[in-house]
This record gives structure tokens, C-alpha cells and sequence, in this order.
């Protein structure tokens, strides 16, 4: 199985006084067989991550690797990593099929495997569909049937939850769940702590583009949380991250 390895991963937008550190010199393991909830303030380095992993992106210094490759090694990278960044990214004048034949075309992905992400999903009868007609938690549901589509070892899901319902609300935790299960390695970035909570066997938060926790999740509360609370995730995460939002405000001042 593949391990996420961040080696020293550091990435600056914009150049000389006026450069903006986005992530410095992060370093981190995300390992297989777990859910790693991805956690941090708007602005703390969670989508750069996401996007150096994919190869979206190229670092300032250091290292985003699947195992010891960059993404952009392999010449059919949804074999090697599935990702859900935006639920709009589909074309909205293609219909769902459409738009999941094309992927998998491009990345030699046999036609049999349309049919079995559509239908783990929940979108095999809007097959036909075009995209625009999709609502919001339709589009992430179209949105993990291409994460899926190439059977990956590595899944990074960026919000997934936006736009489901209750019922795909506990959809998706039993289907990350699964992933994990069956060895693959996931990495969930969300602001839904409760759903965090109930998924997560590992938190990593960042804070103005630094590592702030990699801990098992278990750990993580009884290090920064306190046991009475009802909502001890979210809690320990904003005791934790209150000095990084103030450390970033005072650098942007």
C-alpha cells in the first residue's frame, strides 16, 4: 500500500518582499489502512497540500510523494491517487457517464468500471443526465465516482461531505470507512469536526502553513481536550489553532 510522504514541503506564491508563505517546510506521514482527518484554518495550507500531492501545483522546496514517486511519475495517475477538490470540476454540458468515460479513457480504466462507481455512488439512474441539471450534493457524489473510478490506493477528499443530505451524510462515512479498511490511505480535509470525529483514526492540523498536530485522534483530545465537553474535537481544535490565526493576522497586518 502507498503512504502520502511531505518532505520538508514548502511553497510561496508571489516573489521577493512581497512573497507569501503558504506551507513551510512541512513534514508529515499520511499511512495506509486510516482515515487522517486534515484539519486547519481557511488559509492554513490545506488545499496547497492537496494540490503539491496531485501534482496541481509544483513546490517552492521539498517534497509531496505517493510512496517514493511524485504523482506527476505516473503516466496514469488515477490508478495511483483519486481526489475530490471540486464538486464543479465536471463539465456541466456532459452527462455523468460522459464525463466519467473520458476519465477513464485517458487513463486506460476499463468501461465496466462506470458502471460499478456509478452505482456505488448513487448516481446510476442520472447516468444520462447533463451535469448542470446536478444538485450540489449530486455533483460530489459525481465527484467521488471519479476519485474512485481508477480503484486507488490513495483517496484525498476535500470537503466531501458539502451538499449531502442526512442519508448521504452516512453514506459517506461507511464508504471512507470501508477505504480504510481495505488497506487504501485516506485523507479527509473538513470543517465538520463532528464528522471528523466520527471517522478519523489520525488528525493532522496545520496552522499559517505549519504543522501544528500529527497525532492518533485519540491522543489528540486527551492532549488538548477535555473529556465533558460534547463537542471535544472541535473544542481541542480551536484551543489548539487560536495562537496560529493570530500568529497569521499579526503577519498579514
Amino acid at each position: 500500500m502507498t503512504t502520502i510522504e511531505l518532505r520538508e514541503l514548502t511553497k510561496e506564491y508571489g516573489r521577493g518582499g512581497k512573497a507569501v508563505r503558504a506551507l513551510d517546510r512541512l513534514t508529515v506521514s499520511i499511512r495506509p489502512g486510516r482515515v487522517t482527518g486534515f484539519l486547519g484554518p481557511n488559509g492554513a495550507g490545506k488545499s496547497t497540500t492537496m494540490r503539491l500531492v496531485l501534482g496541481l501545483d509544483r513546490p517552492t522546496s521539498g517534497a509531496a510523494l505517493l510512496g517514493d514517486r511524485p504523482c506527476t511519475a505516473h503516466s496514469e495517475p488515477l490508478r495511483h491517487v483519486g481526489a475530490l477538490l471540486d464538486a464543479g470540476a465536471a463539465h456541466p454540458g456532459r452527462t455523468a457517464r460522459d464525463h466519467l468515460r473520458v476519465l477513464a479513457s485517458s487513463n486506460r480504466i476499463p468501461d465496466h468500471r462506470i458502471d460499478e462507481v456509478m452505482e456505488e455512488t448513487g448516481i446510476a439512474p442520472a447516468a444520462r443526465r447533463r451535469v448542470r441539471t446536478f444538485s450540489l450534493g449530486m455533483r460530489q457524489r459525481l465527484g467521488m465516482a471519479a476519485a474512485l473510478l481508477g480503484d486507488p490506493p490513495v483517496l484525498l477528499l476535500d470537503e466531501p461531505s458539502n451538499g449531502l443530505d442526512p442519508e448521504g451524510m452516512v453514506w459517506l462515512r461507511e464508504l471512507v470507512r470501508r477505504l480504510a479498511d481495505e488497506g487504501r490511505t485516506v485523507l479527509v480535509s473538513s470543517h465538520l469536526m463532528g464528522e471528523v470525529a466520527r471517522i478519523a483514526d489520525r488528525v493532522v492540523v496545520l496552522g499559517a502553513g505549519r504543522l501544528l498536530a500529527d497525532a492518533p485522534l485519540a491522543d489528540f483530545l486527551h492532549e488538548h481536550g477535555e473529556p465533558a465537553e460534547p463537542d471535544s474535537l472541535e473544542a481541542a481544535y480551536l484551543r489548539l489553532t487560536a495562537g496560529a490565526v493570530r500568529y497569521r493576522a499579526k503577519k498579514e497586518a
